[in-house]
């Protein structure tokens, strides 16, 4: 039996199916020159733009064995300014994911990702993101572009086919997010998350999956002069229609309860719905992928956690045998949980950037990329003085690869 979107943990990729090989090892050298509308804010209270350059070696793996397969991909680098140099530094993106079949019917999964950096929006492979589908999605929709950060996002999952068409599982994920230096984002701060959930599922037919997943979240923020807490609990149902395994419609929804305590004031206790869907295509030389979700959620640095709406898209076209293109959008909008008047960071976000990929020869790639960002927070100073952001991008790649075990 497959796994829905909802619960899988896992997000839809964005490679093509021509690109789905196994049992390989890939290295390489990236160079990137990057151009930034507002790295900081003059003496005039005007955006400073600049433009940077990025070295990232990189390496990945992905091997399957008869019980196994796990994967492994490791960017480190470092980006320098051109004028502001007290924004220099190292970066760390770090991706791992093992799944092992511990018996016929029963599979363990492992995932973490970390990523430490300065330029959100200045990542290597953003050409190629993922769109989720899931119930469980961190919220990474509050975007301090040039800010150093961390972050952490790990989950383990267990499921067992006890029948020919059913299946259960349980799940537990963590995410953390920490601001390097807080100066550079005032009216930001700290999160993190910790939750579990169960789920079953059952197929109907070769086609049709319908389940139910419960959920237990606890959301922590961590704003000057305080803590949010919120616990949140949710019952979903849901339904996935596999029109064949790279082509699948999900919905899910269900009632959610959570129990926010801010600054030590009493709980604030409330029920709202919750829901999403999500829509996935991957082809020999197109794939696309586009969810909508509207769920409690972390707040992803702002004061407490939110009610948050949000709709995500992508698509990626091979244009030629050498040129691909791609195109994302992202809209989120965040209302905080019973926030004080003097805390009141509601907002949004509306984002997308485009980019093509140019193979040269065997090993080279030359990449264009431009992203456009505007943000709504008027409560947060590091986000309400420079509400728009423009970023392009120019990148070299030299790649190898080597089959394993041939």
């Amino acid at each position: 039996m497959l796994t829905p979107a909802a619960v899988s943990g896992e997000g839809y990729s964005m490679g093509f199916t021509s690109e789905t090989r196994a049992n390989y090892l890939r290295g390489g050298l990236v160079f990137n020159s990057a151009y930034d509308s507002d790295v900081s804010t003059g003496t005039n209270g005007r955006p400073v733009s600049d433009e940077s350059y990025s070295i990232w070696p990189t390496i990945s793996l992905d091997e399957t064995r008869s019980r196994a397969h796990w994967t492994l991909s490791y960017t480190p680098g470092y980006t320098f300014y051109q004028h502001t140099s007290s924004l220099d530094t190292a970066s760390q993106n770090l991706a791992v994911g093992f799944k092992y079949r511990l018996s016929p019917h029963v599979t363990l999964s492992l995932r973490d990702a970390l990523v430490k950096t300065s330029s959100i929006l200045n990542q290597p492979g953003s050409d190629a993101p993922t769109v989720s589908g899931g119930v469980a999605v961190p919220n990474n929709s509050v975007l301090a572009p040039i800010a150093d950060l961390l972050t952490n996002n790990a989950s383990a999952s267990l499921s067992y086919q006890f029948s020919a068409n059913g299946m259960i599982g349980v799940s537990g994920s963590f995410t953390d997010l920490h601001y390097l230096n807080q100066a550079q984002v005032p009216g930001l701060g700290d999160s993190s998350s910790r939750g579990g959930s169960a789920f079953y599922n059952h197929r109907l037919s070769k086609m049709h999956y319908i389940g139910a997943t419960y959920q237990y979240q606890t959301f922590l923020s961590y704003p000057t002069g305080g803590q949010s807490q919120t616990q949140s609990q949710s019952i979903f149902l849901f339904y996935s229609l596999y029109f064949k395994p790279t082509l699948s419609l999900s919905f899910f929804g269900g009632p959610q309860y959570s129990d926010t305590q801010q600054f030590g004031l009493p709980h604030s206790r409330t029920w709202s719905p919750g829901g999403g869907a999500s829509f996935a295509w991957q082809a020999k030389l197109t794939s696309f992928a586009a969810s909508y979700s509207q769920t409690v959620n972390g707040g992803g640095g702002l004061v407490g956690a939110v009610h948050s709406y949000s709709i995500n898209g992508s698509v990626r076209q091979r244009i030629t045998h050498t040129l691909t293109a791609s195109i994302t959008g992202n809209y989120a909008s965040n209302k905080v949980l019973d926030a004080l008047p003097q805390f009141n960071n509601n907002g949004h976000t509306v984002s997308g950037s485009a980019s093509l990929q140019q193979q040269i020869g065997e090993h080279l790639n030359v990449g264009l990329r431009y992203t456009r960002l505007h943000q709504s927070y008027q409560g947060v100073p590091a986000l309400s003085g420079t509400p728009d952001h423009n970023s392009g991008a120019v990148t070299l790649s030299y790649e190898f690869s080597k089959a394993l075990g041939r």
